[in-house]
């Protein structure tokens, strides 16, 4: 790939030329190969085809070093094979084999080569953006000059994501390239009707970067203005947004069963304008590239496509037992501290300890969200690390959630380990795309390859009258999701070694901290750095009568109402899973085995929430042990109230475990 780029007005290298018509034929015949295998059933699902809009990728990767990062999107196949993708493996892929990039799990719209810094195509409309974001970041904190293409198509540029990227880019001066492929169609409606602005680029306007809207078929044009914004990335000024107009040339997806509601006389007045005769003409007109290598270049690439088309076909397709596996990279085995000790610290002081440890410990460790540095977040769990650290490591965050907790996903899909900071849990609802769609799935959807490991923790619960939209416990949502580790410590010691733990894994971890813990009791934390076992429960008190499993804020009270039991000759096991994904199944099992009741407590409402899952497990593996129906002990179905009288009544108290608890004898 070139790595120097030229001034607007000078003349491009026949060398360039070349490698643009080389990318563009080798796009425009790898899109015609994958429309005739999807009419002959071949290739399955659907496909978005690149036709016509080959010199925006041509033009813009021939200015990227190979250590450069793209950002792609559901029409990806043109900017994978711009960056170098193997396109026998693309193929592949796309008839879902084994031997494919994502080994048949990604298909069409989830190729990437994390060795060529292919951050994969991406089915979420603008879905590159935050991610191009933490890429960049990722760079610009390793303090390299790696630069960053985020593609993004024109209907991404009304999405939330969009503004706040550009917002984030600009203020962090991230060297990342917006480029909007304005094919000038949605999948049926045009931008025309659905933007507010004449040009897209000018929006570049309200975040004080450069803007440009330029010919998306001139793939001279491209390669010049993505090369000035590429050496302005480099140079540490920040980031630039790119409109290239442009047109696609079939359907919104090669699976489209509705009315195409363009012109026939734009469709042929674009057509006329096809972005690889416009070069071809050029490189003629200019005598710098003979006919005879223009035909040999289009011979190179229908050899190759053929071969590529004959692997995919000739490659075996995946099995079942690569599903599982895809999901979760492998968790470390740590080993416990033998003593506690005597120190005494708070919840968050543990918690704070923790991420001051592993930052010491790794230079790609870093915290991120709002009021994180000077103020040391609402409940201080980063009180003093901006002393230590420094706010490039502490990192301040506008109020864009979705768009800073992507940021986080993608610096650590390159290679960093972001905690990001949700400020109260509750505003996780705006980051859901971003954790579901992208973190969780991300490692699964490349063939179970890469590694994701950034950790988002923060408060959730109530207790302290922050009523319904403050003080929600989410967990059921998350430990719903495959591809997420949750974990949901009761005590400072647990907060200290699981946060550690979370920080090290190469996971998407899930941290949930519980508001009420931040103000309670300080317990015994060694002052050394440790790591708990992820998915390894803890037995608070041994019993020989019930079980509890409880979780949280509902430990302790589960603990208390144990010793009132046991002056009535109830012993109760208290079991804190501390994971919740993955969960020690076979700890609560044993103790099912041993007690023959069952009590679950959390904070969360009862339907379909977390104890819902552990008592359908413990009934289908354990059922011939319990003497008993389970029980649970759960928030009643409602909104949590403002009112303190009304907020204890919601909440389960210590009582009302203790009269489950007396309800099974």
């Amino acid at each position: 790939m070139a790595r120097t780029t030229q001034s607007k007005d000078a003349p491009v290298s026949p060398e360039v030329l070349e490698q643009l018509y080389s990318t563009m034929c080798r796009i425009r015949r790898f899109e015609e190969w994958t429309a005739e295998l999807f009419q002959a059933g071949r290739v399955k699902g659907t496909a978005h085809s690149y036709i016509g809009e080959e010199a925006i990728a041509a033009g813009a990767c021939a200015n990227l070093r190979v250590d450069d990062y793209v950002g792609s999107n559901h029409r990806g196949h043109g900017h994978c094979i711009a960056k170098g993708a193997d396109v026998q493996k693309m193929m592949a892929e796309l008839m879902g084999r084994e031997t494919g990039y994502s080994h048949g799990l990604g298909g069409s719209m989830h190729i990437a080569d994390m060795k060529r810094n292919i951050l994969g195509a991406n089915g979420i409309v603008a879905g590159s953006m935050p991610l191009g974001n933490g890429a960049a970041l990722a760079a610009k904190l390793r303090g390299t000059d790696q630069v960053v293409i985020s593609f993004f198509g024109d209907g991404g540029s009304n999405q939330g994501i969009f503004h706040e990227s550009l917002n984030l880019a600009a203020i962090w001066k991230l060297p990342v390239i917006f480029i909007c492929e304005n094919n000038q169609y949605a999948l049926s409606t045009s931008y025309k009707t659905t933007t507010s602005v004449e040009k897209i680029s000018t929006r570049a306007i309200s975040y004080g970067i450069p803007g440009h809207t330029i010919d998306g078929n001139d793939s001279v044009e491209v390669y010049k203005v993505v090369g000035e914004a590429v050496r302005r990335a480099r140079a540490g000024e920040g980031p630039t947004l790119i409109e290239a107009l442009t047109w696609r040339w079939g359907q919104h997806s090669m699976r489209a069963n509705i009315l195409d509601p363009r012109s026939q006389k734009d469709m042929e007045r674009w057509i006329a304008r096809d972005p690889i005769k416009l070069l071809e003409k050029r490189m003629l007109k200019e005598k710098r590239i003979p006919k005879s290598r223009i035909k040999a270049i289009q011979d190179e690439t229908q050899n190759q496509l053929e071969d590529a088309v004959k692997f995919a076909e000739d490659s075996p397709e995946p099995t079942v037992d690569l599903l599982e596996k895809a999901v979760y990279a492998p968790h470390i085995a740590h080993k416990e501290p033998s003593s506690r000790g005597t120190r005494e610290i708070g919840f968050a002081e543990a918690l704070c300890e923790a991420m001051g440890q592993e930052m010491e410990r790794d230079p790609s460790v870093f915290v991120m969200g709002e009021d994180v540095g000077a103020t040391g977040g609402i409940f201080q769990a980063t009180k003093g690390l901006i002393d230590r650290f420094g706010a490039e490591r502490l990192r301040d965050t506008p109020i864009s959630e979705a768009t800073f907790c992507g940021t986080g996903i993608g610096a650590a899909i390159a290679g960093m380990r972001p905690i990001v900071e949700v400020q109260i849990f509750d505003f996780v609802t705006l980051m859901m795309d971003m954790i579901v769609n992208q973190a969780a799935k991300f490692r699964y959807m490349l063939g179970g390859e890469p590694t994701v490991p950034v950790v988002i923790r923060g408060p959730q619960g109530g207790g302290i009258r922050l009523a319904a939209q403050h003080s929600q416990s989410l967990e059921a949502w998350f430990t719903h999701i495959p591809g997420l580790v949750v974990v949901a410590p009761s005590t400072a010691y647990d907060a200290k070694g699981l946060l550690t733990a979370a920080i090290r894994d190469d996971n998407p971890v899930i941290f949930l901290e519980h508001k009420m813990l931040y103000l309670g009791a300080t317990g015994p934390v060694p002052e050394e750095p440790y790591a708990i076992p992820i998915g390894k429960a803890d037995v608070k008190r041994e019993g020989t009568d019930v079980t509890v499993v409880a979780t949280q804020l509902m430990v302790s009270r589960t603990l208390a109402a144990a010793n009132v039991l046991e002056r009535e000759g109830i012993s109760v096991e208290v079991i804190d899973p501390r994971t919740l994904r993955p969960l020690d199944e076979e700890t609560i099992l044993a103790s099912v085995a041993k007690t023959h009741r069952l009590v679950i407590a959390h904070e969360a409402c009862k339907r379909g929430g977390f104890g819902a899952e552990v008592s359908a497990m413990v009934n289908e593996r354990g059922f011939d042990e319990l003497d008993a129906p389970i029980a649970r002990v759960c928030a009643l179905d409602v909104p949590m109230p403002f009112n303190d009288n009304l907020e204890r009544a919601v909440i389960p108290s210590q009582e009302r475990i203790t009269d489950a608890i007396r309800g099974l004898f």
